[in-house]
């Protein structure tokens, strides 16, 4: 029986190539956000952390705008993609490390903006992953986080924790907008910003990006038809099975 640490491995270091081309991780208007709120920073900029980089969109759209870009993932599949990939984009300053957000592997106050992007809902211990991120960020500096958000209806949120797991073993939770707030709070965090935005997940793509078997492909069918109304309605489900969820920004500094 494998880890859930296995399971993050089984699930990603195959599927690079497939999270460097998805359109769905590619664009979208969080990424436009972030560089803005980067942009409106006092330059010059020294230093970046991307945490759980994946295929290193969130490293490639803010590198530009750094002296030094840290992109650190647990899968040595997505380190390999994202450093040909800054390099066939003239990011010198990119570079990457293996690593995880419960144990990061760097001295305090070393990094002047760290960020996460569609990562965090696979972390087992999230808390720790947030105090390492702050342990690392220097003060003053900020911490950005974007992930897919959690539903602040139980009935609602079950369904979509459900999806994403028969989809994904290696999920763990999308949380919600709430949950997210008392969680930078109570990691002393200051002026917590919060975005969102709606993003329509095909159903096709979305399940053979995880290459979900068929059987489970069709469970996660047959939950949503059988879901309640609400469960519809909050989702926005399309007939073939797409749908709608949330993704979810949050900008905060920390203390000097």
């Amino acid at each position: 029986m494998r880890t859930h640490d296995q399971a993050v491995h089984d699930q990603f270091d195959p599927r690079a190539a497939a999270y460097l081309n998805s359109a769905v991780h590619a664009q979208g208007p969080d990424l436009i956000h972030a560089q803005e709120l980067i942009n409106a920073l006092p330059g010059p900029l020294d230093s970046l952390l991307d945490v759980g980089c994946g295929a290193g969109h969130l490293s490639f759209a803010l590198a530009p705008a750094f002296r030094r870009v840290v992109a650190v993932d647990p899968s040595s599949g997505m380190l390999t993609t994202v450093a040909h990939a800054a390099a066939a984009r003239r990011l010198p300053q990119l570079e990457v490390q293996q690593g995880s957000a419960e144990s990061l592997p760097f001295a305090d106050s070393t990094f002047e903006v760290v960020a996460s992007r569609f990562s965090a809902h696979h972390w087992r211990f999230l808390e720790s992953g947030v105090r390492q991120m702050c342990r690392v960020l220097r003060p003053g500096g900020h911490l950005l986080m974007i992930d897919t958000m959690g539903h602040e209806d139980a009935l609602v949120d079950t369904h979509l924790q459900a999806i994403e797991l028969l989809r994904d073993p290696s999920h763990v939770r999308n949380r919600s907008v709430s949950q997210w707030r008392r969680l930078l709070e109570e990691a002393g965090l200051l002026e917590v910003q919060q975005a969102q935005w709606p993003l329509r997940l095909e159903f096709t793509s979305w399940a053979e990006r995880m290459r979900a078997p068929p059987a489970r492909a069709s469970l996660i069918r047959e939950l949503q038809l059988g879901a309640a109304r609400e469960v519809h309605d909050a989702l926005s489900l399309e007939a073939d099975g797409s749908f709608r969820i949330q993704v979810g920004s949050f900008w905060a500094r920390k203390g000097a």
